[in-house]
C-alpha cells in the first residue's frame, strides 16, 4: 500500500550485514532489527568465524543481545580459508547453524588476513556446496597490487567470477555490494543462480563526494564507491524489477578514530537509516512500488525461505540523522558516525506492522 505520504511493505531482509561482537554489537544491532526480519551476518570477526562451533557460538551472542526486541533471525555464514574442510561445510549447513560460505580474497577488505589466497585451493569446497545446494557469497574484488583500485571489481569478474561459474555450473552464487556497470551486467546476463545485493549508500554517493574538496573517510568503503556513471547503473537495476538484485546493506560500523585515521578503516554504517535511504533513492527514481519486491521478496526467493508475514511501515516524516551513535566503552574512540550523519532525509521508519493478508504493493 502506497500513498503520498505511507507506504507499507513486507517487512524487509538485509542479506549482508556486519555486526562485531561484544560493546559494537550491542550498541548497532537494535538499528538493524527495528526494521528487518533476518540478516546473513557476516564472519569476519577477529578471529574469523572459520567453523560450525564458531558460527554457533556467535549465533548465540547475537540472539542473546536481540532478546526483548522485535523478532529477529540472524543468518549465519562461514568464513573461508585455504585450509577450509568441505566436511565441516557440510555439517554446518545440513544441522541448520551455517545458511551460507563466505569467499573473501585474501586482504581485500576488514579482517580479510585470513581469507583465500587463490580460488582453486577451495575447489573442493565449492564441490561440495554445489552438491548439497550451499550458497556462494562473494567480495568480488581481487588484491593484486598491480590493479587500481577502482577496477578490482571489474578485473575480479573477468579473472575469477566468470571461470568459477563455469568451473561449477551448479553453485549457487551471490555477488555483494556490486558497484559497476560490468557487475550489472554479468548478473543481468548471467544464470538465475548468480545474485546480486546492493547497498545504499552505493545508490546514494560516487567518488566525488568522497574525494572533491576534501576526503571524507566516512564514505570510504571496499568495495570503493565508483564514478557517477556506475551509481546511476546501479539505481537503475535496482529499481527495474529484476529478481537477480536485490537488497544487502553491507552496513559496517567502525568507531570514529578507526575512520579519522592516517590509514583509516573501510565500511559505512547504514543500519540506522537503510530503510529510509532505499525509499529516498526508489522514489527520486519514480519506483516506489518496486520497493518491496527489492527489499522483501527477491533475496527470499533467491534463498528459498519464505515472504515475511508483518509489515514494515515507512512515513513521510522528515527527521535528522544523528551524529554519532555511543558505544559502551568506546567514548575515547568518538563512537560511531552513521551514514548521512547531520543530514535530513524525508521518510522515516514508523514501525513494525500487522501481518498482511495478500499483496500489498
Amino acid at each position: 500500500m502506497t500513498g503520498a505520504d505511507r507506504l507499507v511493505i513486507r517487512r524487509p531482509d538485509d542479506w549482508h550485514l556486519h555486526l562485531r561482537d561484544g560493546a559494537m554489537l550491542a550498541a548497532v544491532l537494535p538499528a538493524t532489527a527495528r526494521g528487518f526480519a533476518r540478516a546473513v551476518v557476516m564472519p569476519n570477526l577477529v578471529p574469523p568465524v572459520a567453523t560450525v562451533r564458531d558460527a554457533a557460538a556467535y549465533r548465540n551472542r547475537i540472539n542473546a543481545t536481540a532478546k526483548g526486541g522485535a523478532r529477529f533471525t540472524p543468518l549465519m555464514t562461514l568464513y573461508l580459508t585455504d585450509s577450509t574442510d568441505p566436511e565441516e561445510v557440510e555439517k554446518g549447513f545440513n544441522a541448520g547453524v551455517v545458511f551460507a560460505a563466505k569467499l573473501y580474497p585474501r586482504g581485500a577488505t576488514t579482517n580479510a588476513e585470513s581469507g583465500v589466497t587463490d580460488v582453486a585451493r577451495i575447489a573442493p569446497v565449492l564441490a561440495r556446496m554445489e552438491e548439497i545446494g550451499m550458497p556462494l557469497l562473494v567480495h568480488g574484488e581481487v588484491t593484486d597490487a598491480g590493479v587500481d583500485v577502482f577496477d578490482r571489481e571489474a578485473v575480479f569478474i573477468d579473472r575469477v567470477l566468470a571461470p568459477m561459474m563455469k568451473d561449477f555450473p551448479g553453485l549457487r552464487v551471490v555477488l555483494e555490494h556490486i558497484t559497476t556497470t560490468e557487475a550489472v551486467d554479468f548478473v543481468a546476463g548471467g544464470p538465475e543462480r548468480l545474485a546480486a545485493t546492493i547497498t545504499p549508500h552505493h545508490l546514494m554517493v560516487d567518488r566525488n563526494h568522497m574525494l572533491a574538496d576534501g576526503i571524507r573517510p566516512h564514505l570510504f568503503c571496499l568495495p570503493v564507491v565508483k564514478r557517477a556513471s556506475h551509481r546511476e547503473a546501479l539505481r537503475r537495476i535496482a529499481t527495474s524489477g529484476h529478481p537477480q538484485f536485490f537488497l544487502g546493506t553491507d552496513s559496517a560500523p567502525h568507531a570514529v578514530a578507526e575512520k579519522e585515521a592516517a590509514c583509516g578503516c573501510a565500511g559505512i554504517f547504514n543500519a540506522p537509516v537503510a530503510m529510509e535511504a532505499y525509499a529516498t533513492v526508489f522514489e527520486e527514481e519514480g519506483a516506489l512500488d518496486a520497493l518491496e519486491n527489492f527489499a522483501a521478496h527477491f533475496g527470499a526467493g533467491f534463498y528459498g525461505l519464505p515472504v515475511n508475514e508483518e509489515t514494515l511501515i515507512l512515513e513521510r516524516d522528515p527527521w535528522t540523522v544523528p551524529e554519532i551513535v555511543d558505544v559502551a566503552g568506546a567514548a575515547a574512540r568518538g563512537g560511531v558516525r552513521p551514514f548521512l550523519a547531520g543530514e535530513t532525509i524525508n521518510w522515516r521508519v514508523a514501525g513494525i506492522g500487522p501481518p498482511s493478508k495478500g499483496p500489498v504493493l
